[in-house]
């Protein structure tokens, strides 16, 4: 199950100054809950009903800190997640559910591919959606105090829910980190973006597939989405070029992009938008050109691999041919991984938290270092490197 992490500035609504309260005795945690509850204007008897079973759950806190997919390289990972079963789900899928694709692209101009893409990774198109007691699992984040402004006003959202018949805390489950439903929406984003697809008039994430697919497209709009716009096309990088220029910092057009060397793989480029080269393992690895809508995957999950992998995913569902995974230079294990950041952190870089996982900031400093040393600046961390440091 991956976390979906969306932009909490539209829940402001939600917050108080108590957002930042957490730890000290479960019991009393949640009666602050249930003070700022009524604060905000909710019932008395309906927080007590929404609160009446609430508890702990440390399985939670095991899941948050067991994250070790995320080290697997872009390959390793990709060819985990995408099988052909959960190729011919997809199409599958989209023939059952071609009237709602229709009306998603028609209202949002997003391709199904994106949703399809979506639905397989987080749910496996509704077949594992969690079961997790979603209030239990919020509760337990808020009270934790390692991120506590994130799943907080979560609880809130879900409060609301309750009161419009849409969550049971009893028997509402999904993720280990709150979300609900097929696409696996935290409850503030079901109310902020929520749509009732299937005209029954409820929101019900969980068991209508209309339901999941127009609400996560509708979210994907909110962060960012541009109507009718590609988001990723695998490319051919030349042997040599000025490899500084390759990650998301760097964007040109893509007659901007040929000038260097680089090509499509097959056909012609897409679109004329400005793009940014991603070579997820290097410059012997995988290449692709990434879009203005490739930014917007961030909001809905941080890990780039798992970004990188769902973009190529909704291309692998309209047709894409399988990548070339080309012949990159090995990478670190988990633990050589972790030594370099602790270097890296060392020379000034900033690599963020030290957890053995090439995020955002340990590929620029891996680019920066890379620089520094003059080395082809990929942006590829390699046993070489860690020597070398």
């Amino acid at each position: 199950m991956f976390r979906l992490i969306a932009a909490l500035s539209a829940f402001a609504m939600f917050t108080t100054p108590a957002l930042a309260q957490c730890g000290g005795g479960f019991s009393q945690f949640v009666q602050g809950l249930k003070t700022e509850a009524v604060q905000q204007g909710h019932a008395p008897a309906t927080v007590d009903r929404f609160f009446a079973g609430v508890r702990k759950d440390p399985k939670v806190i095991q899941a948050d800190r067991a994250q070790g997919v995320f080290q697997l390289d872009f390959t390793s990972f990709a060819r985990r997640l995408i099988s052909q079963n959960r190729i011919n789900a997809g199409v599958a899928n989209g023939r059952k559910y071609d009237a709602v694709f229709d009306r998603i692209e028609r209202d949002y101009g997003i391709s199904r591919g994106v949703l399809l893409a979506f639905w397989a990774f987080e749910t496996d198109y509704g077949a594992f959606q969690g079961d997790f007691n979603t209030l239990n699992a919020l509760a337990t984040l808020s009270h934790d105090c390692r991120r506590p402004e994130l799943f907080r006003p979560q609880i809130f959202a879900a409060l609301t829910l309750f009161g419009q018949g849409d969550f049971d805390p009893a028997r509402t489950t999904g993720a280990w980190a709150g979300e609900i439903g097929m696409v696996q929406m935290l409850p503030g984003d079901i109310l902020e973006n929520g749509v009732d697809g299937d005209g029954d008039g409820h929101v019900r994430l969980k068991s209508s597939a209309p339901d999941a697919l127009m609400s996560g497209a509708k979210m994907l709009r909110h962060l960012g989405w541009r109507a009718n716009e590609p988001w990723l096309q695998e490319i051919i990088v030349p042997a040599q070029m000025d490899w500084s220029k390759t990650g998301l910092r760097t964007v040109m057009t893509p007659s901007e992009w040929e000038t260097l060397g680089v090509r499509p793989r097959s056909g012609r480029w897409l679109t004329t938008l400005p793009a940014s080269v991603i070579i997820p393992q290097g410059r012997k690895g995988p290449a692709f050109l990434a879009y203005p809508n490739f930014n917007v995957y961030f909001e809905w999950n941080q890990s780039f691999t798992y970004v990188l992998t769902a973009a190529y995913f909704a291309n692998r569902l309209e047709g894409a041919p399988v990548f070339n995974a080309g012949d990159p230079e090995p990478g670190l294990s988990g633990d050589q991984m972790k030594q370099l950041q602790q270097k890296l952190g060392a020379r000034g870089y900033d690599v963020g938290d030290v957890d053995g996982i090439l995020g955002a900031k340990s590929r620029e400093a891996v680019q920066a270092v890379q620089q520094e040393l003059g080395l082809p600046a990929d942006a590829w961390p390699t046993p070489a490197l860690l020597n070398r440091l």
